[in-house]
């Protein structure tokens, strides 16, 4: 496996809330993506959900109260929460979850990308 440079990943796609695969390790999707705006109230029931922000503003509304993420912090929502992910414009940032772990949980909505159209990059 060669390095990879993130932020040249970040440079390769300009789709909003649409995750990338950029590794893979045990299991676990290394995925990055770029928000702008709100995602959808959603949960994962069996997966923990680890975000990283890299530029930007990243909020994950909880119904215990709002996460707020600036770059360099993380937070892991942990599987059967309701979450809802909030991102100021050109928001970019990661995730690390197992491959099982459904964009939207059991939402679908018309932004909701399907496990077999998340694509690697």
């Amino acid at each position: 496996m060669s390095k990879i440079n993130i932020n040249e990943k970040f440079g390769l796609f300009d789709e909003q809330w649409t995750p990338k695969i950029i590794a893979e390790s045990n299991g676990q999707l290394v995925k990055i993506a770029k928000g702008s705006g709100e995602l959808v109230w959603h949960k994962h029931d069996n997966e923990d959900e680890l975000f990283v922000v890299f530029k930007g503003q990243l909020t994950l509304k909880l119904q215990a109260g709002n996460i707020v993420l600036n770059p360099g912090e993380m937070y892991i929502v942990p599987k059967g929460i309701e979450h809802c992910p909030v991102a100021k414009p050109d928001t970019h940032f990661m995730m690390i979850e197992p491959a099982s772990t459904a964009h939207t949980g059991e939402i679908e909505t018309t932004i909701t990308i399907s496990q077999d159209k998340q694509e690697w990059i």
